[in-house]
Protein backbone atom coordinates (compact mmCIF):
# COMPACT_ATOMS: atom_id res chain seq x y z
CA UNK A 1 0.00 0.00 0.00
CA UNK A 2 1.60 3.78 -1.18
CA UNK A 3 2.03 6.02 1.94
CA UNK A 4 2.15 9.34 2.32
CA UNK A 5 6.34 8.85 3.49
CA UNK A 6 6.66 6.82 -0.52
CA UNK A 7 4.98 10.17 -2.12
CA UNK A 8 7.11 12.67 -0.14
CA UNK A 9 10.40 10.10 -1.26
CA UNK A 10 9.19 10.28 -4.69
CA UNK A 11 8.62 14.52 -4.81
CA UNK A 12 11.58 15.19 -2.96
CA UNK A 13 9.52 16.97 -0.23
CA UNK A 14 8.74 16.01 3.77
CA UNK A 15 6.03 13.94 4.63
CA UNK A 16 4.24 16.86 6.45
CA UNK A 17 4.32 18.58 2.83
CA UNK A 18 2.51 15.65 1.30
CA UNK A 19 0.11 15.69 4.12
CA UNK A 20 -0.85 19.34 3.96
CA UNK A 21 -1.16 19.30 0.30
CA UNK A 22 -3.56 15.90 0.47
CA UNK A 23 -5.47 17.82 3.19
CA UNK A 24 -5.69 21.41 1.49
CA UNK A 25 -3.62 23.35 3.50
CA UNK A 26 -1.26 23.86 0.53
CA UNK A 27 -1.01 28.13 1.78
CA UNK A 28 3.15 28.21 1.51
CA UNK A 29 3.69 24.86 -0.82
CA UNK A 30 4.51 26.33 -4.04
CA UNK A 31 2.60 25.53 -7.46
CA UNK A 32 4.66 23.37 -8.64
CA UNK A 33 5.37 21.08 -5.88
CA UNK A 34 1.84 20.91 -5.20
CA UNK A 35 1.87 19.44 -8.94
CA UNK A 36 4.22 17.54 -8.46
CA UNK A 37 2.64 15.67 -5.06
CA UNK A 38 -0.35 15.57 -6.72
CA UNK A 39 0.77 13.79 -10.11
CA UNK A 40 2.87 11.01 -7.59
CA UNK A 41 -0.29 10.67 -6.00
CA UNK A 42 -2.10 9.72 -9.19
CA UNK A 43 0.57 7.79 -10.75
CA UNK A 44 1.39 5.53 -7.70
CA UNK A 45 -2.51 4.95 -6.89
CA UNK A 46 -2.16 6.54 -3.59
CA UNK A 47 -5.65 6.46 -1.46
CA UNK A 48 -6.05 7.95 2.22
CA UNK A 49 -7.10 5.74 4.44
CA UNK A 50 -10.14 8.06 5.54
CA UNK A 51 -10.59 5.87 8.94
CA UNK A 52 -7.45 6.61 10.71
CA UNK A 53 -7.38 10.64 9.65
CA UNK A 54 -10.99 10.90 10.71
CA UNK A 55 -9.72 9.27 14.10
CA UNK A 56 -6.65 12.25 14.23
CA UNK A 57 -8.78 15.31 12.91
CA UNK A 58 -11.86 14.58 14.54
CA UNK A 59 -13.35 14.36 11.18
CA UNK A 60 -13.99 12.08 8.78
CA UNK A 61 -13.73 15.01 5.22
CA UNK A 62 -16.50 13.78 3.94
CA UNK A 63 -19.79 15.76 3.13
CA UNK A 64 -23.24 14.59 2.28
CA UNK A 65 -25.62 15.31 -0.53
CA UNK A 66 -28.76 14.42 -0.02
CA UNK A 67 -31.36 14.58 -2.84
CA UNK A 68 -35.29 13.83 -1.72
CA UNK A 69 -37.11 14.15 -4.91
CA UNK A 70 -38.33 10.85 -5.15
CA UNK A 71 -37.42 9.33 -8.62
CA UNK A 72 -39.62 7.59 -11.37
CA UNK A 73 -39.18 3.05 -10.43
CA UNK A 74 -35.69 2.01 -12.31
CA UNK A 75 -33.64 5.87 -12.39
CA UNK A 76 -32.01 7.94 -10.63
CA UNK A 77 -31.55 11.57 -9.71
CA UNK A 78 -27.90 11.70 -11.66
CA UNK A 79 -29.76 11.46 -14.98
CA UNK A 80 -31.12 14.92 -14.45
CA UNK A 81 -28.21 16.54 -16.58
CA UNK A 82 -28.72 20.06 -14.02
CA UNK A 83 -28.30 17.60 -11.16
CA UNK A 84 -25.20 15.98 -12.68
CA UNK A 85 -23.28 19.30 -13.58
CA UNK A 86 -24.25 20.88 -10.02
CA UNK A 87 -22.80 18.00 -7.98
CA UNK A 88 -19.77 17.84 -10.30
CA UNK A 89 -19.09 21.46 -9.51
CA UNK A 90 -19.85 20.95 -5.91
CA UNK A 91 -17.53 18.17 -5.80
CA UNK A 92 -15.03 20.23 -7.48
CA UNK A 93 -14.90 22.93 -5.00
CA UNK A 94 -14.63 20.34 -2.10
CA UNK A 95 -11.74 18.55 -3.45
CA UNK A 96 -9.64 22.05 -3.88
CA UNK A 97 -10.68 22.23 0.17
CA UNK A 98 -9.73 18.67 1.15
CA UNK A 99 -13.04 17.07 1.71
CA UNK A 100 -15.00 14.41 -0.04
CA UNK A 101 -18.37 13.95 -1.35
CA UNK A 102 -20.80 11.22 -0.70
CA UNK A 103 -24.32 11.20 -3.15
CA UNK A 104 -27.06 9.77 -1.31
CA UNK A 105 -31.20 9.50 -2.65
CA UNK A 106 -33.43 9.59 0.52
CA UNK A 107 -37.17 9.25 0.55
CA UNK A 108 -38.41 9.66 4.40
CA UNK A 109 -36.30 10.51 7.70
CA UNK A 110 -35.79 7.31 9.02
CA UNK A 111 -33.72 6.79 5.53
CA UNK A 112 -31.50 9.92 6.50
CA UNK A 113 -31.36 9.19 9.98
CA UNK A 114 -29.92 5.70 8.93
CA UNK A 115 -28.10 7.45 6.70
CA UNK A 116 -26.22 9.72 9.05
CA UNK A 117 -26.14 6.28 11.60
CA UNK A 118 -23.83 4.29 9.12
CA UNK A 119 -21.70 7.34 7.87
CA UNK A 120 -19.73 9.40 9.60
CA UNK A 121 -20.64 12.40 8.14
CA UNK A 122 -19.49 15.76 8.77
CA UNK A 123 -21.93 18.40 7.23
CA UNK A 124 -25.02 17.85 4.67
CA UNK A 125 -26.09 19.41 1.55
CA UNK A 126 -29.94 18.91 0.76
CA UNK A 127 -31.91 19.70 -2.22
CA UNK A 128 -35.53 18.69 -3.18
CA UNK A 129 -36.40 20.32 0.41
CA UNK A 130 -39.99 21.44 1.43
CA UNK A 131 -41.63 22.43 4.28
CA UNK A 132 -42.67 19.07 5.79
CA UNK A 133 -41.99 16.51 8.21
CA UNK A 134 -38.79 15.46 6.56
CA UNK A 135 -37.42 19.07 6.86
CA UNK A 136 -38.74 19.13 10.65
CA UNK A 137 -36.44 16.02 11.19
CA UNK A 138 -33.90 17.98 9.28
CA UNK A 139 -34.13 21.19 11.25
CA UNK A 140 -33.00 19.09 14.45
CA UNK A 141 -29.90 17.98 13.31
CA UNK A 142 -26.24 18.50 15.44
CA UNK A 143 -24.48 19.11 12.05
CA UNK A 144 -24.15 21.88 9.67
CA UNK A 145 -26.66 22.06 6.74
CA UNK A 146 -26.98 24.11 3.70
CA UNK A 147 -30.15 23.73 1.34
CA UNK A 148 -29.83 24.71 -2.51
CA UNK A 149 -32.91 24.90 -3.82
CA UNK A 150 -35.17 25.51 -1.73
CA UNK A 151 -38.05 27.72 -0.49
CA UNK A 152 -37.79 26.85 3.02
CA UNK A 153 -37.04 29.22 5.91
CA UNK A 154 -35.60 28.59 8.77
CA UNK A 155 -33.03 30.11 11.40
CA UNK A 156 -30.13 29.40 11.45
CA UNK A 157 -30.19 26.83 8.56
CA UNK A 158 -28.12 28.37 4.95
CA UNK A 159 -29.71 28.07 2.06
CA UNK A 160 -28.10 28.86 -1.47
CA UNK A 161 -31.03 29.26 -4.75
CA UNK A 162 -31.86 31.01 -7.64
CA UNK A 163 -34.60 34.06 -8.68
CA UNK A 164 -36.69 30.93 -10.26
CA UNK A 165 -39.95 33.56 -10.35
CA UNK A 166 -37.51 36.05 -12.35
CA UNK A 167 -35.90 33.93 -14.16
CA UNK A 168 -39.47 32.23 -15.47
CA UNK A 169 -41.16 35.51 -15.34
CA UNK A 170 -37.89 36.78 -18.00
CA UNK A 171 -38.66 34.23 -20.59
CA UNK A 172 -42.28 34.36 -21.12
CA UNK A 173 -41.77 38.22 -21.57
CA UNK A 174 -39.53 37.40 -24.09
CA UNK A 175 -41.80 35.84 -25.92
CA UNK A 176 -44.41 38.37 -25.32
CA UNK A 177 -42.27 40.93 -26.61
CA UNK A 178 -41.18 38.94 -29.56
CA UNK A 179 -45.21 38.81 -30.58
CA UNK A 180 -46.12 36.04 -28.94
CA UNK A 181 -49.79 35.88 -27.40
CA UNK A 182 -50.68 32.02 -27.00
CA UNK A 183 -48.13 30.84 -24.53
CA UNK A 184 -47.79 27.14 -22.99
CA UNK A 185 -46.17 26.40 -19.73
CA UNK A 186 -43.94 22.95 -19.48
CA UNK A 187 -43.27 21.51 -16.65
CA UNK A 188 -42.26 18.57 -14.40
CA UNK A 189 -44.72 18.26 -11.91
CA UNK A 190 -45.64 21.12 -9.82
CA UNK A 191 -45.37 21.11 -5.63
CA UNK A 192 -46.52 24.07 -3.31
CA UNK A 193 -43.49 25.66 -1.92
CA UNK A 194 -40.89 24.10 -4.32
CA UNK A 195 -38.77 25.77 -7.29
CA UNK A 196 -41.72 24.95 -10.10
CA UNK A 197 -44.04 26.32 -8.81
CA UNK A 198 -42.09 29.75 -8.35
CA UNK A 199 -41.38 29.71 -12.22
CA UNK A 200 -44.88 29.03 -12.96
CA UNK A 201 -45.72 31.99 -10.76
CA UNK A 202 -43.11 33.83 -12.99
CA UNK A 203 -45.13 33.01 -15.72
CA UNK A 204 -48.33 33.79 -14.90
CA UNK A 205 -47.20 37.06 -13.65
CA UNK A 206 -45.55 38.16 -16.72
CA UNK A 207 -49.17 37.03 -18.45
CA UNK A 208 -50.84 38.87 -16.37
CA UNK A 209 -48.08 42.09 -16.57
CA UNK A 210 -49.13 42.11 -20.26
CA UNK A 211 -52.90 41.89 -20.33
CA UNK A 212 -53.10 37.93 -21.82
CA UNK A 213 -55.96 36.08 -19.59
CA UNK A 214 -54.19 32.94 -18.20
CA UNK A 215 -55.14 29.42 -19.73
CA UNK A 216 -55.29 26.65 -17.50
CA UNK A 217 -55.58 24.18 -20.33
CA UNK A 218 -52.19 25.79 -21.50
CA UNK A 219 -50.25 24.57 -18.55
CA UNK A 220 -48.89 20.89 -18.91
CA UNK A 221 -47.44 19.12 -16.17
CA UNK A 222 -45.46 15.95 -18.09
CA UNK A 223 -42.65 13.74 -17.70
CA UNK A 224 -38.90 14.48 -19.12
CA UNK A 225 -39.05 11.77 -21.53
CA UNK A 226 -39.99 11.58 -25.14
CA UNK A 227 -42.98 9.30 -23.96
CA UNK A 228 -43.72 11.82 -21.43
CA UNK A 229 -43.85 14.79 -23.78
CA UNK A 230 -45.67 13.32 -26.51
CA UNK A 231 -49.16 14.60 -25.57
CA UNK A 232 -47.61 18.34 -25.22
CA UNK A 233 -46.35 17.75 -28.54
CA UNK A 234 -49.44 16.61 -30.42
CA UNK A 235 -51.68 19.51 -28.73
CA UNK A 236 -49.25 22.04 -29.90
CA UNK A 237 -49.41 20.55 -32.89
CA UNK A 238 -53.03 20.32 -33.35
CA UNK A 239 -53.23 23.92 -32.03
CA UNK A 240 -51.35 26.40 -34.53
CA UNK A 241 -52.66 29.47 -32.33
CA UNK A 242 -50.13 28.44 -29.27
CA UNK A 243 -46.67 29.85 -30.78
CA UNK A 244 -44.72 29.31 -27.92
CA UNK A 245 -43.45 27.35 -25.05
CA UNK A 246 -42.11 28.13 -21.78
CA UNK A 247 -40.32 25.17 -19.99
CA UNK A 248 -38.63 24.81 -16.66
CA UNK A 249 -35.80 22.68 -17.74
CA UNK A 250 -33.79 22.29 -21.28
CA UNK A 251 -33.94 18.10 -21.02
CA UNK A 252 -37.63 18.84 -21.08
CA UNK A 253 -37.58 21.52 -23.80
CA UNK A 254 -35.08 19.12 -25.64
CA UNK A 255 -37.65 16.45 -25.56
CA UNK A 256 -40.98 18.50 -26.89
CA UNK A 257 -38.53 19.59 -29.65
CA UNK A 258 -37.83 16.72 -30.63
CA UNK A 259 -41.03 15.18 -30.04
CA UNK A 260 -42.50 17.94 -32.20
CA UNK A 261 -39.82 17.03 -35.04
CA UNK A 262 -41.39 13.90 -35.21
CA UNK A 263 -44.47 15.63 -36.36
CA UNK A 264 -43.34 17.46 -38.74
CA UNK A 265 -43.75 20.76 -36.43
CA UNK A 266 -41.11 23.67 -37.59
CA UNK A 267 -39.07 24.95 -35.02
CA UNK A 268 -38.99 27.93 -34.33
CA UNK A 269 -41.21 28.70 -37.47
CA UNK A 270 -44.31 27.24 -36.09
CA UNK A 271 -43.63 27.22 -32.07
CA UNK A 272 -40.98 28.87 -30.32
CA UNK A 273 -39.23 26.88 -27.18
CA UNK A 274 -37.33 28.67 -24.34
CA UNK A 275 -35.48 26.34 -22.29
CA UNK A 276 -34.42 26.86 -18.20
CA UNK A 277 -31.12 26.21 -17.13
CA UNK A 278 -28.51 27.01 -20.10
CA UNK A 279 -26.84 23.54 -20.55
CA UNK A 280 -24.58 22.36 -22.84
CA UNK A 281 -27.24 20.39 -24.33
CA UNK A 282 -28.62 23.94 -25.54
CA UNK A 283 -26.27 24.59 -28.43
CA UNK A 284 -26.70 20.81 -29.50
CA UNK A 285 -30.18 20.32 -29.52
CA UNK A 286 -32.01 21.63 -33.17
CA UNK A 287 -32.78 24.22 -32.99
CA UNK A 288 -30.56 25.97 -30.55
CA UNK A 289 -32.52 26.14 -27.67
CA UNK A 290 -32.51 30.07 -26.12
CA UNK A 291 -32.82 29.77 -22.34
CA UNK A 292 -32.46 31.42 -18.77
CA UNK A 293 -29.19 31.00 -17.73
CA UNK A 294 -27.96 30.28 -14.02
CA UNK A 295 -24.30 30.65 -12.56
CA UNK A 296 -24.39 27.11 -11.51
CA UNK A 297 -20.37 27.36 -10.56
CA UNK A 298 -20.66 30.41 -8.42
CA UNK A 299 -24.38 28.54 -6.68
CA UNK A 300 -21.66 25.80 -5.62
CA UNK A 301 -18.86 28.15 -4.55
CA UNK A 302 -21.60 29.55 -2.61
CA UNK A 303 -22.56 26.32 -0.70
CA UNK A 304 -18.82 25.27 -0.29
CA UNK A 305 -18.31 28.45 1.29
CA UNK A 306 -21.53 28.51 3.23
CA UNK A 307 -20.65 25.10 4.87
CA UNK A 308 -16.99 25.87 5.57
CA UNK A 309 -18.01 28.60 7.82
CA UNK A 310 -20.27 26.64 9.61
CA UNK A 311 -17.62 24.33 10.10
CA UNK A 312 -15.32 26.73 11.65
CA UNK A 313 -18.41 28.26 13.88
CA UNK A 314 -18.69 31.36 12.14
CA UNK A 315 -21.69 33.00 11.72
CA UNK A 316 -22.55 34.02 7.48
CA UNK A 317 -23.07 37.69 7.54
CA UNK A 318 -26.60 36.15 5.49
CA UNK A 319 -27.73 32.48 5.72
CA UNK A 320 -30.14 32.92 2.36
CA UNK A 321 -28.60 33.70 -1.57
CA UNK A 322 -30.77 34.09 -4.12
CA UNK A 323 -29.25 34.05 -7.29
CA UNK A 324 -29.97 36.29 -10.49
CA UNK A 325 -30.82 34.61 -13.94
CA UNK A 326 -30.13 35.87 -17.55
CA UNK A 327 -31.45 35.27 -21.00
CA UNK A 328 -29.23 32.84 -23.66
CA UNK A 329 -30.06 33.86 -27.00
CA UNK A 330 -30.33 31.16 -29.61
CA UNK A 331 -32.48 30.07 -32.44
CA UNK A 332 -35.70 28.56 -31.05
CA UNK A 333 -37.49 31.77 -30.92
CA UNK A 334 -39.31 33.72 -33.70
CA UNK A 335 -40.11 36.97 -33.63
CA UNK A 336 -43.75 37.49 -34.81
CA UNK A 337 -44.42 40.84 -36.16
Amino acid sequence: MVTIKDIAQVVGVSPTTVSNVINGKAGRVSADTVARINTAIEELGYVPNMSARSLVSRSSKVIGFVNHVVTDKGSNFMEDPFLSKFIGILEHVLRENGYYLMLRTVETAEQLQAFLHTWDIDGLFLAGIFKDEFFDEISTLKIPIVLVDSYVHHKGICNVGLDDFGGSNSSTKYLIQNGHKKIAFASLHIKDGGVLMERFLGYKAALTEAGIPFDESLVFECGMDLKGTRAIAKTLASHPEITGVVTTADTLAGSIIANLHKLKIKIPEQVSVVGFDDLSICDIIEPPLTSIHQDMDLKGRIAVDFMLQLFEHKKPKQYEVLLHTSITERNSVRTIS
